[in-house]
């Protein structure tokens, strides 16, 4: 067995490897990385690129039909092929050409096969030519192998071949009806784009759509969602699940319900992918979610262990995920270099974002973009909070981007501190207006200096204004 050294291994060449492994490299050390699929990793060919392709034509078309002189210009709908066509781009045809050129110019070697750990420092690569090749680190391995859909135990359901997020961001064609078990982002999301290109969908959405995110949010999504004529079941849990001979999938609900489709995608949540990368033998729980300390280093890992990304349940976002891979990338080479290690709360090598302010969108009709607590979470933190709500659609920058501009804007206040902890918003093309709330969460902006960050008149973000103006001074 061939053995190779660097000074750092990296397990997983999605987004978060290959910063980890930049970082690395362009701290003066050297690095490899292990791949068993496409370089790029699940962002790149069946989440974030592809599925905001499939959703972007549709909401070009929805916008320029909510103005008069735009609207009457639309002569058709839309070209589902053509569509396709620009998802697939996005996705670079499921070749990852390009991003293994990107891994050479950045000096990162690239090993692929499957990776297991079989000691300490330690990785072995078996190819698809059955070769192994034994891969030691001087100073670090970094598991960063993402996560996969969870498929749950429901009778019937593997069997009757259910899409998972994959699927449907890659689907060749668009069924005639697809249902969808679960009420998360990648539920409502491919609900929206799935019911643009033409299917019929329905959604079984048990503990509602969107939980997790303000009740407002939700409640205007679905609302949205039924007026493009999704079937939006809240409460609706699915027991049972069959395709027959014909391809006709039939499912059974808890209330008695059969649904009939085409297609069943299942949007449950995610479990990682550590069930055979060797955790085993380093007294570590194969399959298991990776808790890790503050600098990202694997609890009971061994000083030399990481997990940066999904596998570690921080932060399920491929942005937050590459945000930790800065700081472990840093990190272990400080720790290399014998210098001067910052993990206190804000510090170069921790990632206190994942649990003050994360900031997410959902590219749904009306967008939802959040980022920190909602008032719940921050109730349930036992901070002492003031919310503030406004009618986004009465922002005159809001009436001149759409007529009858329909929206929501929320402000989870620290009333001890005097700083925003949270905050939502819901409404079109709200994604790009996200930013300047995680600035002023992140930098714990005062409430008295944000009255002198004077928007621009007329924009959407003059709400920061209305919002103050609401809260009082």
């Amino acid at each position: 067995m061939t053995t190779i050294e660097y000074d750092v291994v990296v397990i997983g060449a999605g987004p978060v490897g290959e910063n980890v492994a930049d970082r690395v490299v362009r701290g003066g050390l050297t690095a490899a990385i292990v791949e068993r699929e496409l370089v790029g990793g699940e962002c790149s060919y069946w989440a974030c690129m592809p599925t905001k392709a499939l959703l972007r034509s549709a909401s070009a078309l929805r916008a320029a039909r909510q103005l008069p002189g735009a609207r009457e210009a639309v002569t058709g709908d839309l070209d589902t092929a053509a569509v396709l066509g620009r998802r697939d781009s996005f996705a670079s045809h499921w070749q990852d050409d390009g991003q293994v050129s990107w891994l050479e110019s950045a000096g990162i070697a690239l090993h692929r096969g499957h990776g297991r750990i079989s000691s300490a420092r330690t990785v072995e690569v078996t190819g698809i030519d059955g070769v192994t090749t034994r891969l030691t680190a001087r100073h670090a391995v970094v598991v960063a192998t993402g996560s996969s859909a969870l498929l749950p135990d429901i009778p019937g359901l593997r069997e009757a071949a259910p899409w998972s997020s994959r699927e449907a961001a890659s689907a060749g064609s668009v069924p005639r009806r697809l249902a969808i078990i679960g009420g998360g982002v990648v539920a409502a999301e491919m609900a929206t784009a799935f019911a643009a290109l033409g299917s019929s969908v329905t959604v079984l959405a048990r503990d509602g759509l969107l939980p997790s995110a303000e009740p407002f949010a939700g409640e205007l999504v679905t609302e949205s969602l039924r007026e493009a004529g999704v079937s939006v079941r809240l409460g609706a849990e699915a027991v049972s699940v069959e395709r027959d001979a014909g391809g006709v999938v039939r499912i059974g609900t808890a209330s008695g319900e059969r649904i009939e489709a085409d297609e069943v995608l299942v949007a449950v949540g995610r479990t990682p992918n550590t069930q055979d990368i060797g955790l085993d033998g380093i007294g570590l729980a194969p399959g298991a979610w990776l808790a890790v300390d503050d600098t990202l280093r694997v609890v009971g890992g061994g000083e030399w262990l990481y997990a940066a990304g999904d596998v570690n349940r921080r932060a399920l976002l491929t942005h937050q995920g590459k945000y930790q891979a800065r700081a472990v990338g840093d990190v272990i080479v400080a720790r290399a270099k014998g210098a001067k290690v910052e993990d206190g709360r804000w510090g170069r090598h921790v990632a206190t974002a994942d649990e003050r302010a994360v900031p997410q969108v959902v590219f749904t009709d009306p967008e939802i973009a959040s980022v920190g607590l909602t008032a719940a979470a921050a109730e349930a933190a036992g901070l002492r909070i003031r919310v503030v709500d406004y009618d986004l659609g009465a922002v005159a920058g809001a009436s001149l981007h759409t007529d009858g501009y329909k929206g929501h804007a929320r402000m989870v206040v620290d009333e001890d501190r005097k700083v925003i902890v949270g905050f939502t918003l819901a409404g079109p093309d709200v994604a790009e207006l996200i930013h300047a709330a995680t600035i002023a969460i992140v930098g714990e902006v005062p409430l008295d200096r944000l009255w002198h960050a004077v928007p621009a008149y007329p924009t959407v973000s003059e709400v920061w204004l209305r919002l103050l103006e609401t809260y009082g001074r």
